[in-house]
């Protein structure tokens, strides 16, 4: 079917309130207009642009740490959480007790995206792996108590205090097992012809439509995009995270999504869902390339002047990449060396620009790698 004859679905009375019933999606879907068409060739090339730096750039698992610790803090701010990225790689006895809430939601997204992108080695992207991420993501948070790892088996709602003045209202919950098994088959028919992003950004609307657990249904639909893309090869390793531009553009977003339940307007959502995906690719080969030049200028020309101290300063730059937030403790563990060997390497890094104390404190101090840090803030 043409994406021009889109049907999304219809609102019903259920129980005194209307809520929304999509159709179901998994049929092939043909794109007649040309700006979408624009729209998708260059989403796709910005992808390819970005994964051959998984391919080219050493140990790039260093550096993806950072980008799930960005996705993991943006994806939580449009949850409403407050936890700054400096804040998120800094261990648990090291964040003041009325942070602790919003910084343990955040390890959770960590953990629950590492969790889903092993997985997929042994599963496709599927109801079990999403339910399994979802168990992962409520776990002793806010939501806890809301069936984790589990669909739904009452309404929920979308906006509002009550299903009264609800701006939204999902498909009642009897309806779940046949929608989402529907979802689970268009994202792995490999019999029908749809481009992959076009595919995902459908199976996006469709999932955050059907709203399939009580909380966390954001974060997981955002995460749903970047196992599609690694678990279809369209990326090597999840080096894209759309949750930042979701984050600044936040209305716009809502409101797309909305229009293809009222007016069917599917070809918006995409089209906007493809220039995230764009600047999100954009924005992280930027990065990359920043990463490429500082750490060529910190190597070459900084950490070359420490002598006989320069095996340990590079084990520390290495640790630093993925963790760029520390304390003496962290340098010592890590590097398996003395308190005194530790201490030292801090200040030789300190003299040099490369680390920041932040505490002002004399003790239990805490040291930014700031540089690298903004490169992803």
């Amino acid at each position: 079917m043409d994406l021009k004859y889109y049907k999304a679905g219809k609102f019903t009375k259920q129980y005194g309130y209307p809520s929304f019933i999509p159709e179901p999606i998994n049929q092939e879907w043909v794109i007649s207009q040309p700006d979408l068409t624009i729209l998708l060739e260059e989403a796709n090339l910005r992808l390819g642009e970005l994964n051959a730096f998984s391919v080219i750039l050493p140990d790039v698992n260093t550096f993806l740490r950072m980008h799930i610790v960005k996705e993991a803090t943006q994806s939580s701010r449009i949850e409403g959480t407050q936890t700054k990225m400096d804040e998120v790689i800094l261990e648990e006895k090291d964040i003041s007790p009325e942070k602790r809430d919003d910084w343990q939601e955040v390890q959770n997204y960590m953990e629950a995206m590492n969790y889903s992108i092993e997985r997929l080695y042994k599963l496709p992207v599927s109801n079990r792996l999403i339910r399994e991420a979802h168990k992962i993501l409520m776990k002793g948070v806010r939501g806890k108590h809301k069936t984790p790892g589990a669909f739904r088996t009452s309404q929920n709602w979308i906006g509002g205090a009550t299903l009264k003045d609800a701006k939204f209202i999902p498909p009642h919950h009897s309806l779940l097992p046949e929608l989402m098994s529907d979802l689970e088959k268009f994202l792995n028919n490999d019999d029908i012809k749809v481009p992959h992003l076009i595919r995902i950004g459908m199976a996006h609307y469709q999932f955050e439509t059907i709203h399939p657990f009580l909380d966390g249904n954001g974060r997981i639909g955002r995460l749903l995009i970047t196992l599609y893309l690694v678990n279809q090869k369209i990326l090597n390793q999840p080096t894209l995270y759309i949750s930042d531009f979701i984050e600044k553009n936040r209305q716009h977003y809502y409101d797309n999504l909305l229009a293809v339940s009222t007016k069917n307007n599917i070809l918006q959502w995409l089209k906007f869902f493809l220039v995230g995906i764009i600047e999100t690719a954009k924005k992280a080969i930027a990065t990359f390339n920043r990463i490429l030049k500082l750490r060529n200028d910190l190597e070459n020309k900084k950490i070359i002047t420490l002598g006989k101290r320069v095996p340990n300063a590079k084990a520390l730059l290495q640790y630093l990449y993925s963790k760029p937030v520390i304390t003496v403790a962290d340098v010592t563990a890590r590097l398996e060396v003395t308190k005194q060997t530790a201490h030292t390497l801090i200040q030789d890094f300190e003299k040099l620009g490369i680390l920041k104390e932040q505490t002002g404190y004399k003790r239990n101090r805490i040291f930014v790698f700031e540089n690298y840090l903004n490169l992803f803030e």
